[in-house]
């Protein structure tokens, strides 16, 4: 008779010693609680967690498993997947959410485990901003390292454009400070190459001086979705840079805390917002007030701090599952191709489908070079399902059914939305970019202990 064991994990003992934050491994209290996030469609496993309060402590724990033969990954928010499972040790970064601002200067120094909204409550005052996502509930650090889109993207460019430099801790344990003078290639690669190459234990960004915008969204009836984005679609590319926008297919939920109008319903929801003066905004948003039956109009002063009106992400964690593409172009053709796979007569799981105006600032650089992905696009389309209901186990199909509708206009994605399996994700930059990019990382890591695919590189 033959007995299967399982391996046996490290003995912890060392690590707890080394850092001072909590070190967990499966089955301790609070282990399932120290790696949940926003997106609980993952299932987060580990061999270790260890919760940094510092960049001592992440050092602390990469030497750890360096030692003990094990790969590495980080978790702030939990809004993305990360690579996780047995032979892999996680470190989460929430306890590290401080925030410094120098309002002289306009920046901002800040914690890996920061969101935007820790952000904007000590900006604000300033009436300054960071180039926050659709949601103020997303980490700083990953959005920033990804790109970061903006809606205020078109008039001052990516997140990352805004990076002034970074701490960082290295495959081989030690904390560095870099920029684009000390460690230039390293600051290229991680300003959206992100992953691969260290954890991220604070991002110093610039600040834009901005304390409103003139924006918000208009909720127009699901049965007008083909006259609105079609619509939309001539509208959005004649806009000035300080104007942003996208528009979506909306399938709300019956929730009591959703105005009235939209409880239950399939929507079409455009989004704007204008940093100018709110009557040329106005003027320029007349065209689409009639583009189809209004539901509701929430257009109006924005503080910064509250931009998250703009969007409606939904506040609470959901069992999602996103997948993005870019376009070089959208004509009718796009549009009537997503409305037959995603509109509102379509059974579907896709909770939003989303058209996003690129362009503008987003085409250029702001700062030094960095490895932004989808410069050249004019557009950026993403698909979300939520995996949970009668078609939970169909939103696979149905993001491949909006992708395929759009092939004929890709141009790539952007690696914050693309949904794509870190394999993959390789080709999402041009081979001369991926070639660099796998060489800073095997030059950094040539052990592949931050690898999500266990191998020393990205390709």
């Amino acid at each position: 008779m033959s007995i299967t064991t399982q391996p046996q994990s490290p003995s912890t003992d060392q690590l707890r010693s080394s850092v001072a934050g909590p070190v967990l491994v499966p089955g301790d209290a609070g282990f399932g609680a120290e790696l949940a996030g926003f997106n609980v469609a993952c299932t987060p496993d580990a061999t270790i967690v260890v919760g940094a309060t510092c960049a001592a402590d992440v050092a602390a724990a990469i030497r750890y498993a360096r030692t003990h033969g094990l790969r590495v990954g980080v978790r702030a928010t939990g809004h993305g997947a990360i690579p996780e499972g047995h032979g892999r040790l996680i470190v989460t970064t929430a306890r590290m959410n401080d925030v410094a601002v120098d309002p002289v200067a306009r920046t901002a120094r800040v914690g890996a485990g920061a969101r935007w909204r820790d952000v904007t409550a000590v900006t604000a005052p300033h009436g300054l901003t960071g180039l926050v996502g659709s949601s103020s509930g997303v980490g700083v650090v990953g959005y920033t390292l990804g790109g970061g889109l903006s809606p205020l993207g078109r008039e001052f460019g990516y997140a990352a454009d805004q990076v002034r430099s970074l701490e960082l801790v290295t495959a081989d344990g030690q904390v560095r400070a870099v920029d684009s003078t000390t460690h230039p290639d390293l600051f290229w690669a991680l300003l959206g190459g992100r992953d691969g190459l260290g954890i991220v234990t604070t991002i110093e960004i610039g600040l834009v001086e901005l304390a409103t915008v003139h924006g918000g969204g208009i909720f127009f009836a699901g049965d007008s979705a083909s006259d609105v984005l079609h619509a939309w679609r001539s509208w959005a590319p004649m806009l000035p840079e300080e104007a942003g926008t996208s528009v979506a297919v909306t399938r709300l939920p019956p929730e009591p805390n959703l105005p009235p109008p939209l409880q239950g319903r399939t929507v079409v929801h455009l989004r704007f917002t204008h940093t100018g003066d709110p009557g040329r905004a106005e003027s320029l948003l007349a065209p689409m007030r009639n583009a189809g039956q209004v539901l509701l109009d929430t257009i109006g002063a924005v503080p910064v701090a509250a931009l998250d009106a703009v969007h409606m992400d939904p506040p609470g964690p959901l069992p999602a599952v996103d997948r993005g593409a870019t376009l070089s172009a959208l004509p009718a053709e796009a549009v009537d191709a997503m409305i037959a796979v995603a509109g509102p007569a379509v059974d579907s799981p896709l909770a939003i489908v989303e058209i996003r105006l690129l362009g503008g600032a987003l085409r250029r650089t702001q700062g030094p070079a960095n490895a932004v992905t989808g410069r050249d696009a004019e557009f950026a389309v993403t698909g979300i399902g939520v995996c949970a209901g009668p078609l939970g186990d169909q939103v696979d199909s149905h993001l491949r059914a909006l992708t395929t509708a759009v092939a004929p206009w890709t141009s790539g994605a952007l690696l914050g939305f693309c949904g794509l399996p870190a394999a993959e994700r390789a080709a999402l930059w041009p081979a001369e970019t991926r070639a660099r990019l796998s060489e800073i990382r095997r030059r950094y890591d040539p052990t592949g202990t931050f690898s999500p695919t266990g191998s020393d590189q990205l390709e």
